[in-house]
């Protein structure tokens, strides 16, 4: 029996690793970016009813460090989806007073996309309405390591000593450590594994993977993941 709305555990923060597009299109025999462009308009429609649903920060998993690895086609099809579907979002993103971020080696992002985030990042910097935070060029060990290097620098400019490095100090340098850490998890298209997504911030989230590939995942979707974290206690190991 799910618990009384009293006693149910807050839900600010969803992250969801959004997998199946290529399936998605091989299913309905077509070419992979049909399939990315079609996942981008579930992303629309998600973030919509996330701030329904009263979701304060969502994240997506769009573009990992290790997707640099494909075809230079289908990479420049990724990032020309990520332009349109910015500019096409951004002034409905800005009206709802959501605000736009992203995390990951933005660097690596090509000028062209790069400055077109950047802008709407700006944009929307002072929203407070929600957050819908882009995990792009991102990998959670890479995000690690670039904590250890910003780390190791302020030891060495006497910033910081070692005995004060602790877990909440080194959740300090992460990539966007004032946003909290996910309460519940959502992958899509049935894989159990999390595919190097927020391995730090995740240690204790509730997980809930579905066979829906992500262009099909619905607001329904949504909400039934949502009422099974409802449904479940969180002891965070305590008992």
């Amino acid at each position: 029996m799910a618990p009384n709305k009293a006693d149910r555990p807050a839900l600010r923060h969803v992250a969801i690793i959004m997998d199946g597009n290529k399936r998605w299109a091989e299913k309905h025999g077509l070419p992979a970016l049909k399939g990315h462009g079609k996942g981008a308009e579930t992303v629309h429609e998600i973030v919509k009813a996330a701030k329904e649903f009263g979701i304060e920060y969502l994240t997506l998993y769009a573009f990992s460090t290790e997707n640099w690895k494909r075809s230079k086609y289908e990479v420049g099809g990724l990032m020309g989806l990520l332009r349109s579907f910015i500019v096409s979002n951004l002034d409905e993103i800005d009206r709802e007073g959501v605000r736009l971020r992203a995390i990951g080696r933005i660097e690596m992002i090509p000028w062209q996309t790069r400055k077109i985030l950047l802008d709407a990042i700006k944009k929307t910097e002072n929203n407070k309405s929600g957050n819908l935070t882009l995990a792009l060029s991102y990998g959670g060990r890479t995000e690690i390591v670039d904590a250890v290097k910003k780390i190791s620098g302020d030891v060495s400019e006497g910033k910081i000593k070692t005995r004060e490095i602790d877990e909440a100090l080194f959740s300090r340098y992460l990539y966007a450590p004032d946003i909290p850490d996910p309460d519940l998890l959502i992958r899509t298209s049935g894989e159990f594994r999390i595919s190097n997504f927020l391995l730090w911030q995740i240690s204790y989230s509730e997980i809930w993977i579905t066979d829906t590939l992500w262009p099909d995942f619905s607001k329904k979707d949504l909400k039934e993941a949502i009422d099974a974290f409802y449904s479940r206690k969180r002891r965070y190991g305590g008992r």
